[in-house]
Parts: structure tokens; C-alpha cells; sequence
């Protein structure tokens, strides 16, 4: 889903979507700030369904790194492998040296006010997608105090959020045999 999807999304639910405007809304207060709000949201949405990332790193033993030196958009640390290693809060020492493979999962890629509405397209998966434009909408109608919109939509987006599935996999066991 792009940039472009999710305001149309957003703004169609909260019936503020004008096809025809530059910024999908002749309203100019959702339109400034449409594009933090969505960041902040979609970040929230992230901590529950994470994105998963990796790399490489060639290291030596002894050698020790910050988690932000590993990868600038890890949030959480998920394994290592290929080599020895200790992590001690927020650093890893490397017992040997080798090439660490390194899986964690990261931040969503920023979203600004000069990100580009077609170009841009987020990370997270389908499920987690459909459930930023409440967020989305509470936030932005949280001020509106001549209707209870805001919040009948920060009801449904932590209803949803409840209900989101932060696994990728779900794990099986085969047992062989038996009693």
C-alpha cells in the first residue's frame, strides 16, 4: 500500500476526501499534519507487528557494537548467527570473529512532509495495515469536540489493536512415534 492509499483510506472514512484536491482534502488542517500523524501511528502499529530486517557483518572477536551501529533502523534485536557472541542492554560483544548474520526487527521507514504520496509504500503487512487508518482517524478528530468521531474511532483502533497477530509463523511440532 502507498502513501497515496492510506490518506484516501483515512480520509474517506472520516468523510473528508476530495478526489479532485492536490491534497486529497480541502481540508488544510488535515492536510498538514495528515502525514506525521500517519508516521506516528503506523510506528505504534510496528511495536506489535514487527518488521523484520537483517544484515552482515564482518566482525573481530572482542569487537563490540551498539545495536544502532549494527543497523540504524533496528528497533529490537531477534538473533545472531554464525559466530559467539554476549549482549549486555544495548550491545553486543563478538567472541570470535567471522561474518554475523544479524535478524531484528525495525522501525518503519520515517514518513515526513516531503515524502512522496505514490512512491512511498510501507512495510508492514496487510492485517496491520487495515488498522493505521482508525488510529489515523482518532488522532486527527481527537479535537473535534461537536461529535464523538475521535474517539468512536480510537475505540475501534484499540479494539483492533487487541486483536492483531504479532506472529509471522505459526510453529508446528511433529512427534514421531508416541507411547
Amino acid at each position: 500500500m502507498t502513501l497515496e492509499e492510506m490518506k484516501i483510506k483515512v480520509y474517506s472514512l472520516i468523510e473528508e476526501y476530495a478526489e479532485d484536491e492536490d491534497n486529497l482534502t480541502e481540508d488544510e488542517d488535515y492536510a498538514a499534519k495528515i502525514n506525521d500523524v500517519i508516521n506516528q501511528i503506523q510506528n505504534e502499529v510496528a511495536r506489535i507487528k514487527k518488521i523484520p530486517g537483517n544484515t552482515t557483518l564482518n566482525v573481530t572477536k572482542g569487537e563490540i557494537k551498539k545495536f544502532t551501529d549494527i543497523a540504524s533502523d533496528l528497533y529490537q534485536l531477534s538473533s545472531i548467527k554464525d559466530v559467539e557472541y554476549e549482549i549486555n542492554l544495548d550491545t553486543v560483544t563478538f567472541l570470535e570473529s567471522g561474518t554475523a548474520r544479524v535478524f531484528y526487527y525495525k522501525y518503519p521507514e520515517r514518513i515526513t512532509e516531503d515524502t512522496e504520496d505514490e512512491s512511498y509504500k510501507f512495510e508492514l503487512t496487510q492485517d496491520a495495515l487495515e488498522i493505521i487508518p482508525y488510529g489515523v482517524a482518532a488522532d486527527l478528530l481527537k479535537s473535534d469536540v461537536s461529535s464523538q468521531y475521535g474517539s468512536v474511532y480510537a475505540n475501534r483502533y484499540r479494539e483492533m489493536l487487541q486483536q492483531l497477530d504479532p506472529r509471522y509463523a505459526v510453529q508446528e511440532i511433529y512427534i514421531n512415534g508416541g507411547i
